[in-house]
Formats: structure tokens, C-alpha cells, sequence
């Protein structure tokens, strides 16, 4: 496959995954929103749902591909962490008094993820023990609002055939994206785990910056972080856990030794800056964004 075609693949196979998942997000949301289930609870539970990250990171697992793989959600987590709330921020200010409890089970949910990897290795029994952490976390996390709204009805019709559609769209999508990957790195050498931790885990995630600002600009600061929240706890938990789960995870050195500590750290200092300035300013917006520009510039430099 020459390089155009293993170009279009890869842009081929993330266009579809995150149309698909879109599809099944809005779905979810018509079903949720017919049950009367509070914002915050809701956004944090769904929005975390990324199928696209998984579906990207089972793919490039079954392919060989483990720094790919884990970047997709140790990436993706520095990424939402630090690039998506700092741009959302400097775009629309988040204002939200979010409870302590919600911020600290948000900065502990890497823990047992670094944890298990630290031997360079996720088992499946690992994987299954993440998945665990993951519904522990997420229920801390959900519960932990006290300042809910109820959700909002959704114009959304026929939810059950957009849950089936988005399903059918990230099943062939995954499967392009993987091939797409394993294309791009062989035709232009470039290292799968630079590729997954900045590339891909932004190029998936890079809606998660609509559903910040949106929600931000209409003062609902606390649905914007929930989004935010949610989703780490979900990438950290249940993505890293169902990805050993289906293959054992083998992390690289990079990996061990800046991807896998910048996405345990990132949460920390996010829900710190939240917690000290009641939400996210234009200048620590900015302040995030430049840490991550850094965190790209490493990452490219010691691959």
C-alpha cells in the first residue's frame, strides 16, 4: 500500500468512528433523557463512553501494535486533561464549585492503572480488576454532585436505531483505523506510540472539545467538567481495562517512562487548578495548554 492510500485509510477509519460514535451518544442521550437522569450524573456516565477510543485501541492491540493501543487511553487522558480543558477554557471560562469528592476520585482513578503497569505488562486479570476500579469510580464520581439538573428532553427520535447504526459505523471504522495505523507506521517509520499518545488520541477525541465549551458558555460549568471527568475515569478504568481484557498490553519504555506518568499526573493537576480557582480561567487555560505543548514536544523528542 503506497503512502496516499494508508493516508486516506487511517483518516478513513477515524471518520468513522467518531461519526459512529456520535450516532451512539445521541442515542444513548434520547434514551437517558426519557428516564428524567441529572445532568451531571448523565454527562459524566455517557460522555465518558468514548467507543471510538476503545474501538481504536482494541484494533491496534490485535494488530501488534501496544504502544498505539495504550496510547489511546493513557494519551487520550493527558490529552483531555490538559488540551482539551485548557483550549476549552481559553475558548469560554469554566466557572463550576464541583464537590471535593467528585475532583478527588477523578485524581485517584490512574492510580491502579499506573500501578498494574509499572512491571511494563496489563494481564487480563489486571484488565479485569480495572474494569472494577472503573464502576467503583464512576459511581464515586456520579454521586458525588450536589448541584444537578434534571436532563433535558432530546429531539432526538428512533435513539434504539442510532445505538444500532453507531455500533455498525465503529465496528468498520475500528477495523480501517487499525489498518490505518499499522499502514502509516510502516510507510513513514513513524513510532506507533508517538503516534497513539499525540496523533490519534486527539485526532478521537478532538469533539470532546464541543462538548466542554458548549455547556461553558451557557454557564452550565459543571456539565462542562463532567464531560471532562467522566471520560478520564472512563479511560483510566474501563478502555485500559477491556483492552487487556480482550489482548494482554505490553508497554514500551516511552510508555513506562513518560506516557503512563503524564497521564497520572495530568488528572491530579487538573483537579487541583479546578479546585483552587473554582473552575478553569483563561490563564490557567492557557497555562494547560502550554503544558501540553511540552508533554508533544518530549514525547516527539525521545521517539
Amino acid at each position: 500500500m503506497s503512502e496516499v492510500p494508508a493516508l486516506l485509510v487511517l483518516a478513513g477509519g477515524i471518520v468513522l468512528v467518531v461519526g459512529g460514535a456520535e450516532l451512539f451518544f445521541d442515542g444513548v442521550l434520547a434514551v437517558a433523557s426519557r428516564l428524567g437522569v441529572s445532568a451531571f450524573a448523565l454527562t459524566a456516565v455517557v460522555s465518558g463512553f468514548e467507543l471510538e477510543n476503545l474501538a481504536a485501541g482494541i484494533a491496534a492491540n490485535a494488530r501488534g501494535l501496544d504502544g498505539a493501543a495504550a496510547g489511546t487511553f493513557l494519551g487520550g487522558t493527558t490529552f483531555l486533561a490538559l488540551g482539551v480543558a485548557g483550549l476549552a477554557a481559553v475558548i469560554a471560562p469554566i466557572r463550576a464549585r464541583l464537590a471535593p469528592a467528585a475532583l478527588a476520585w477523578t485524581a485517584a482513578s490512574p492510580l491502579p492503572l499506573a500501578a498494574f503497569a509499572a512491571d511494563g505488562r496489563i494481564s487480563r486479570i489486571e484488565g479485569a480488576a480495572l474494569i472494577g476500579w472503573f464502576a467503583v469510580a464512576l459511581t464515586g464520581l456520579a454521586r458525588s454532585g450536589r448541584r444537578l439538573l434534571e436532563a433535558e428532553p432530546s429531539p432526538h427520535s428512533r435513539p434504539l436505531l442510532r445505538l444500532v447504526a453507531g455500533l455498525g459505523l465503529l465496528t468498520v471504522g475500528g477495523d480501517l483505523l487499525g489498518r490505518g495505523l499499522r499502514d502509516v507506521i510502516e510507510r513513514f517509520d513513524v513510532s506507533g506510540t508517538l503516534l497513539g499518545n499525540t496523533v490519534l488520541a486527539a485526532s478521537v477525541e478532538g469533539e470532546e472539545v464541543a462538548r466542554v465549551v458548549v455547556p461553558a458558555r451557557r454557564a452550565r460549568g459543571d456539565v462542562a467538567l463532567a464531560n471532562v471527568l467522566g471520560t478520564i475515569v472512563h479511560f483510566v478504568g474501563l478502555n485500559a481495562g477491556v483492552i487487556a481484557l480482550v489482548k494482554p498490553l505490553r508497554l514500551d519504555a516511552d510508555t513506562l517512562h513518560l506516557h503512563l506518568p503524564a497521564a497520572a499526573a495530568a488528572p491530579v493537576l487538573l483537579c487541583a487548578l479546578v479546585a483552587a480557582g473554582r473552575g478553569l480561567g483563561r490563564g490557567v487555560g492557557a497555562l494547560l495548554l502550554v503544558l501540553y505543548a511540552g508533554y508533544v514536544v518530549v514525547a516527539a523528542t525521545i521517539a
